[in-house]
Formats: structure tokens, C-alpha cells, sequence
């Protein structure tokens, strides 16, 4: 016995007892219904996974029109619905305009109670189909929603960031190719998914790729895919990032990193947005929103023979410049107060802030390694801190340039205090190795900052 649920259609009541009778050892549920009528007013259509409709039901009519009108009328209601039309009369252009109506089949009366049911199977079949392709339809929507969930934000309100985000705003909603450029740590990432966020792709995939990761014997087959077999560790067929980013945005980050002869094969898949898969010779069409990102000045690069200039142009139809953290007036704090609410939480350090002294130090620092830096810092502030207030004492920056010890006029408990801040930031603020230099134990060092630590 089938599992489905089959509902039947026809204002004679011999065919609705002859087929409950036929099918009743077939199926799951097998319902009757003698008016078309009551088909508006039918609670839970959409469970049913086969309707056997009458294209008659009017006396002395024959021309199917009731029949198509009510198809219609499931249609609308049940769209994945397999719909089998029943006739006394027929006709091809009959079968014809059902099928072009969204029908399944057509059987005529009297039927063949082995094709009926043979009939029957393969719309069952079908409506199988496409329950299950339904299903992984809303499991790919789901698995899309998951991997575009951004849990990092876009912090601040600086002139500098306004004046990006307002030109992030404005390119979104095209597809052109946008270019983000700016130091290591300053966010384009971030800025990459904002373009994906705000645009007509933002319900598709958003792929990143770190393309100074990827090495150029596997270039192709990471971008590109491989057919099984193209080589010794191609066991089965895989979709590079341009066919997992097909309809979405692929993100092509440190792409000043690739050698001249990656940049040729990348130019000609950006520019026909047509990609082969290793081993393959049949081209395969893609559909995505590009958006490439570097550390590097590209023109330069152009012009020491470094970079191909037409990939350039091809990339950088928008050109993102993100400003360094700085260049952001302001921004600091906001951020080092968005960091610190994160990792009090994280690590359940509740009721921690920030002192004036601390803050002008935060301020004043030039922050090399922009925001990422600033996290870093807030996070390990956090971890080490002992009481309720950060102080100077508590953030370890790592000044280029700025001598580590200075003992001119000092005295001795701020000669002790410059020690221990030297010996922080040799050993990236790892107290356990700060200790080990100047001979204490970790909780003398401890002890010692608290002691010679500014105030509030």
C-alpha cells in the first residue's frame, strides 16, 4: 500500500465507488467528493497528494471547461497538488490545454483499471518528488540564512565611516564589481558583507575566499571545481567557490596576492562569468556578485609588472577605500566599549569599565593594527584585569618607535612600573613571562600593578 493520500472528484456516484473500491487497497486515504462546489470550503487540500478530477459535471456538457476551471481553483490552492483529469470525451487539444494548466495526466472513462493505477503511481511518484525537492529547497533556504548570519557589526559614527557606509549604500543594490581596499584589520571584510547584506542577493550565499591561502597548484580546483579523477586526490566531483557562490556574492579577499598566471585564469572566468571544472570541458555558467578586497596598492603593482591592469579595471569598477581606525575620530572608544561589553560577557566579567586615564591612552595610541588590534587588546584586558576598573596599567600597546624604557626623572615605584610594562610588552602581555624576566611571581606582578597603577 501506497502512503498517499488520493481524493476523488465526480458527481457520478457509480466511478466514485467503483475507484474507492479500486484504490482503497492502494492507498493510505482515499476520500470521494460528488461537488465541485464544495472544493472552496475543503479543509487541508494541500494534504492530499493526488486529486482524480471529472472535466464534466454539468449535464449535457462536454467540453471540459468546468473541469479546467476547478484544476485551476486546486492550483491555486494546493500548487504542488498532481492532478489527474478524468473525461468521458475525449479529445487531444482537450489533454493538451490540462496539461498546460498544471494537470499531471488525463485517463478516459471507462479506464483500464491497470493503467489507472500505473497512472496513479508515477503522480504519487511525482508528488514525492516534489515534496522532497520542496523540502531541500527550504533546508537550502534555511543553511543560507545560518551561513549569512554576520555576527560582527560595522561600529561607529565617525565622518570617515559615514562617508563609506553612504557609498556601501549606494553600489549595493547594482552588481557591479567593487574593489575594498585598506589596512590589515580595518574591516573590509565586513564592508564586503554589507554590500551582500544591502543588496538583491542578500537571501543567497555571501562565499569568502582568502586567496593568499590558496596555493597555485590548487587555484583551479578551489575556484574553479574538479571532475573525480582529474587528479590523484580528485575522488569524487566538486564545485569550486564560483559555482558554491552561483546566484550570491563571492568575496575574493587579498587578491593582490596571486601570481601573474592565477590572475590570467581568474580574469577570464570574472570577465565571461563562465568557469570549467578541472578535468572537464564543459562550461559551466555562474551568476555572482563580485567583490575582491587587499592590503596592497594594486596600481603600483600594475606598474612594476606585479599586477595585470586589465584585472584591475575589471575588479575595480567601485573602489571601497576603508579608512584606518586613526583616521576615525572618535571611533575608538565606541569600539573599546562595544569590545568590552563582549568579553565581560564571554567571560563572565560583569560591571568592568574603563578610566578616564585609560581612555586618553586608548586615544592616543596610533592603533597600527587597526580594529583587530583593538580587539585583541580589549579581550586580553579583560582576561587580566582584577578589579572593577581598567586603568592604563591594564592595556599592553605596542608603540613602534617609541623607546620601551625611559629613566629620565623617575622615580623609584615609576621606574618599577616602567619595568614591568617593558617586560608586558616584550613578551605580548603574557604575565607568567613578565614575571619569569624580572624574577617575581605571577601574583607579585599582580600585586605590583595594582599597587603602582594610576587611580580612577
Amino acid at each position: 500500500m501506497q502512503k498517499g493520500k488520493v481524493l476523488i472528484v465526480d458527481d457520478n456516484k457509480s466511478v466514485l465507488s467503483a475507484l474507492e473500491i479500486l484504490l482503497q487497497f492502494e492507498y493510505e486515504k482515499v476520500d470521494t467528493l460528488g461537488n465541485p462546489n464544495l472544493l472552496s470550503s475543503f479543509e487541508n487540500l494541500s494534504d492530499y497528494d493526488i486529486v482524480l478530477l471529472d472535466m464534466n459535471f454539468s449535464a449535457g456538457v462536454n467540453t471540459g471547461n468546468e473541469g479546467l476551471y476547478w484544476n485551476r481553483e486546486i492550483k491555486k490552492r494546493a500548487p504542488h497538488i498532481s492532478v489527474i483529469m478524468m473525461t468521458a470525451y475525449g479529445a487531444i487539444d482537450l489533454a493538451v490545454q490540462a496539461l498546460k494548466e498544471g494537470a499531471t495526466d488525463f485517463i478516459l472513462k471507462p479506464w483500464n483499471n491497470d493503467k489507472l493505477l500505473a497512472t496513479l503511481k508515477s503522480a504519487y511518484q511525482l508528488r514525492k518528488s516534489q515534496k522532497e525537492v520542496s523540502k531541500l529547497k527550504e533546508k537550502e533556504s534555511s543553511l543560507k540564512q545560518v551561513i549569512n548570519q554576520n555576527k560582527n557589526y560595522i561600529i561607529g559614527n565617525s565622518k570617515a565611516l559615514t562617508s563609506v557606509l553612504n557609498l556601501v549604500q549606494k553600489v549595493a543594490k547594482t552588481d557591479v564589481n567593487v574593489l575594498v581596499t585598506g589596512e590589515n584589520g580595518t574591516g573590509k571584510e565586513l564592508i564586503a558583507r554589507e554590500l551582500h547584506n544591502l543588496s538583491n542577493r542578500k537571501n543567497e550565499v555571501f562565499i569568502g575566499v582568502d586567496m593568499g591561502s590558496i596555493s597555485e597548484t590548487l587555484f583551479e580546483s578551489e575556484l574553479f571545481g574538479h571532475t573525480k579523477g582529474a587528479f590523484t586526490d580528485a575522488k569524487e566531483d566538486r564545485a569550486g567557490k564560483f559555482e558554491a557562490a552561483n546566484g550570491g556574492t563571492l568575496f575574493l579577499d587579498e587578491i593582490g596576492n596571486l601570481s601573474l598566471q592565477t590572475q590570467a585564469k581568474l580574469l577570464s572566468a570574472i570577465q565571461n562569468r563562465v568557469v570549467v571544472r578541472v578535468g572537464s570541458n564543459k562550461p559551466i555558467l555562474v551568476d555572482i556578485r563580485l567583490v575582491c578586497a587587499t592590503n596592497c596598492n594594486l596600481e603600483k603593482m600594475v606598474a612594476d609588472g606585479l599586477f595585470r591592469e586589465d584585472l584591475l579595471y575589471r575588479i575595480n569598477t567601485i573602489h571601497v577605500q576603508v579608512p584606518a581606525l586613526r583616521e576615525r575620530d572618535g571611533d575608538v572608544l565606541i569600539l573599546a566599549e562595544f569590545y568590552l561589553n563582549k568579553f565581560m560577557t564571554k567571560y563572565g566579567k560583569l560591571g568592568l569599565r574603563i578610566n578616564n586615564q585609560a581612555q586618553e591612552k586608548l586615544l592616543a595610541y596610533s592603533w597600527p593594527g587597526n580594529i583587530r588590534e583593538l580587539q585583541h587588546t580589549m579581550e586580553r584586558a579583560v582576561i587580566l584585569c582584577d578589579g572593577n576598573v581598567l586603568k592604563p596599567t591594564d592595556f599592553i600597546l605596542n608603540e613602534k618607535g617609541t623607546p620601551t624604557l625611559d629613566t629620565t626623572n623617575v622615580t623609584l615605584s615609576e621606574m618599577e612600573l616602567l619595568l614591568i610594562n617593558d617586560a608586558l610588552k616584550k613578551h605580548d602581555g603574557n604575565y607568567s613571562a613578565a614575571a619569569n624576566q624580572l624574577g617575581i611571581s605571577r601574583q607579585t606582578l599582580y600585586n605590583k600593578i595594582k599597587k603602582t597603577g594610576n587611580g580612577e
